[in-house]
């Protein structure tokens, strides 16, 4: 079964009436952090959309940014994205359920962020108001300040590229420490280590520009040296 088919049938269970946020107090266990982070990234996206003011682009060309969408499932992703754009809920309502959630199945929120990054600057732009409402969210899931600004570094054209800010670490640290944390977001950056912590087979393309740019900093960090 498609994470879609099974996306399709967690919209499903919710009972009528029930907000598309309450989804996320649905998906708890492990066998559904798949299924419940998919459903977080379209719709923090649908949120995200409304907050620029450019909801002209196809939304779910936007998502294949992230996720690798058949066109026999484009209408699940689609169905998602409307009923979050619809909800009256508040985006920040929507961070914080999806906050119980990451503490319930010990999942990444920075993975999370990187597939809102993604979609953020899908149509070329980064909006003033995506980076305020990015920043909000990455506060509310409880994503440190310093990797914020890595993944900023990472995927904003105009941000700092500098190479420390992009593996989050300082000129000030030792060489050792800093190879020990490029050789940590490596580990993390693999595809079984992603789907371990939930992230779905069809999202692993979030860490291929992540692993680039992690090396990418690292070489010029160590030629510098």
């Amino acid at each position: 079964m498609s994470i879609w088919s099974r996306i399709s049938q967690a919209l499903s269970a919710l009972s009528q009436g029930e907000s598309l946020s309450s989804v996320f107090d649905h998906l708890r266990a492990p066998p559904e952090r798949s299924v419940a982070f998919t459903i977080a990234v379209i719709a923090l996206g649908a949120k995200m959309a409304k907050a620029d003011g450019l909801v002209t682009r196809d939304e779910v060309t936007a998502f294949r940014e992230v996720f690798q969408i058949a066109q026999k499932d484009e209408a699940n992703a689609a169905k998602v994205f409307n009923m979050a754009r619809q909800d009256v809920a508040g985006f920040e309502e929507y961070a914080t359920r999806i906050k119980g959630m990451f503490g319930a199945v010990h999942g990444r929120p920075d993975d999370l962020m990187e597939g809102l990054f993604h979609i953020a600057v899908a149509d070329g732009e980064y909006h003033p108001n995506e980076d305020v409402f990015l920043q909000r969210v990455a506060e509310i899931l409880g994503v440190e300040d310093h990797a914020f600004k890595a993944m900023r570094a990472r995927f904003v054209p105009d941000a700092e590229a500098d190479p420390f800010t992009v593996l989050g670490v300082t000129p000030e640290m030792s060489m050792e420490d800093i190879r020990k944390e490029w050789r940590r977001l490596v580990r993390e950056t693999h595809p079984d280590a992603m789907i371990a912590r939930g992230v779905p087979e069809e999202a692993v393309k979030i860490a291929e520009k992540r692993m680039i740019d992690i090396n990418r900093a690292w070489d010029q960090i160590n030629e510098a040296a």
